[in-house]
């Protein structure tokens, strides 16, 4: 395989810069941060996750709502570098805010999480499809995963400097209160997030567009509803993009949800942090890993082989009581979490046709914005019904399942190179 140029370095560094908010954020010190907070408010345990998985459900709502006229709209040449500044700054801002919200006031760190993350997905989405952009598709097996690879060890560095920090504070060696260090946490995943983000900015450019129209909020509309037909033609699209509508919803939700979930049945605050530190150590070769296996066995076997250890986490989760058992739990997402997320984003990019990458493309991160507001919701009122964390747990498995049983109905890679090409043909002879 040829060295990787200038353009797919600075798109796989994204991940790397990005990564700092997932993990900091998202995985980790703002859940425990949060969870503190609400207690101080008087919220308990199981109604303050429920609140969590609400407000993610909410986010992402919003962004599935608005994301399908973005996506088209950003077809145009110039827009979909637009868009992603937009949603950056978005992010990065609102994420610098969450330094300022006072203690205790939990619905207000949520309003600033719910910017913050609308920022990041939103700008995510245009990343991902930046893909098409960078690379071809022969090598976007290995571009994806070594981009989510990047992602874990770009995520891991400004981890441990706030863990660092946090530790010494809990242990007085520095003069700052545990609120304090959460927020100087929440000052590194900033800084790192902008700092990294520059070589996209500057060598990554929309190579696949199409003229700008006079009109392009309207012509946009029917642009949609073109796609919408286009999709429909091509059944094994449909189908994947429904099974991956199930799998990556369960996927999703454990990631955002499982500090609040390894909180509420009494896992140490440190052990949290330290748990989801080696998380991001180990994931980062299983990416690589997925990667590799899928150029031998194919993307589809190596999905399958998540989803199934996907099933295992959603029942061990259930049974969870020790920090041993949130260990186990930890290692075995940290084996597939990259890998899914990675081979899901290439096996859809070879799967489209090329002309019209940029709209599929669209359709497949909405679906992973819809997605993303069953789980948080299921867990959420599991959670609420039954008074107990880890029902909300098990109750992801069935996301697993159906997203399973979807995917068998997809074909093999092998088969949708042959149907892209007699696609292809047929296009010549017309």
């Amino acid at each position: 395989m040829k060295k990787y140029s200038k353009q797919e370095t600075s798109w796989m560094f994204y991940d790397w810069a990005s990564n700092a908010f997932s993990v900091i954020i998202t995985t980790a010190v703002f859940p425990i941060f949060y969870k503190a907070q609400a207690e101080l408010a008087g919220i308990e345990g199981a109604d303050s996750t429920a609140y969590l998985g609400y407000t993610i459900a909410i986010f992402t709502f919003i962004l599935a709502i608005i994301g399908p006229i973005l996506g088209t709209i950003a077809d145009y040449e110039g827009y979909k570098k637009r868009f992603f500044i937009s949603f950056l700054i978005l992010g990065i801002f609102s994420t610098f805010a969450l330094v300022f919200v006072p203690e205790g006031e939990w619905l207000l760190l949520l309003v600033f999480y719910t910017l913050a993350s609308l920022g990041s997905t939103g700008a995510n989405l245009f990343y991902d499809a930046f893909l098409v952009d960078v690379t071809e598709n022969k090598r976007m097996n290995k571009v994806s995963a070594r981009g989510f690879g990047y992602g874990y060890i770009g995520g891991a560095i400004p981890f441990v400097l706030s863990i660092v920090v946090i530790l010494l504070a809990q242990q007085g060696v520095i003069p700052i209160s545990s609120t304090a260090a959460s927020k100087i946490a929440f000052l590194i995943a900033c800084i790192w997030w902008a700092i990294f983000a520059i070589p996209l900015l500057k060598n990554v450019k929309q190579i696949h567009a199409i003229k700008r129209d006079r009109k392009p909020i309207r012509t946009s509309f029917l642009r949609l509803k073109e796609t919408v037909t286009h999709i429909s033609q091509y059944k094994h699209v449909t189908i994947f993009l429904i099974a991956y509508f199930f799998y990556i919803d369960g996927v999703g939700t454990i990631i955002s949800m499982a500090t609040a979930y390894g909180t509420d049945v009494g896992v140490d605050a440190t052990v949290l942090l330290v748990v989801l530190f080696v998380t991001q150590i180990v994931a980062a070769p299983f990416a690589l890993l997925y990667g590799k296996l899928a150029d031998r066995f194919s993307a589809k076997i190596m999905l399958n082989v998540g989803i199934f250890v996907y099933t295992i986490v959603c029942i061990y989760g259930y049974f969870l009581e020790t920090a041993l058992d949130f260990w186990i739990l930890a290692m075995l997402v940290a084996t597939s979490q990259g890998g899914m997320q990675a081979l899901s984003r290439s096996y859809f990019a070879k799967m489209v046709p090329k002309h019209k990458s940029n709209e599929f493309f669209g359709f497949y991160n909405i679906f992973g914005k819809f997605a993303s507001v069953t789980g948080p919701l299921l867990v959420g009122v599991t959670a609420q019904v039954t008074g107990k964390s880890n029902a909300g747990v098990l109750s992801l498995i069935v996301l697993f399942i159906v997203g399973a049983i979807v995917l068998f109905f997809v074909p093999s890679d092998k088969k949708i190179e042959q149907i892209n090409s007699e696609a292809a043909l047929r296009s010549r002879k017309i």
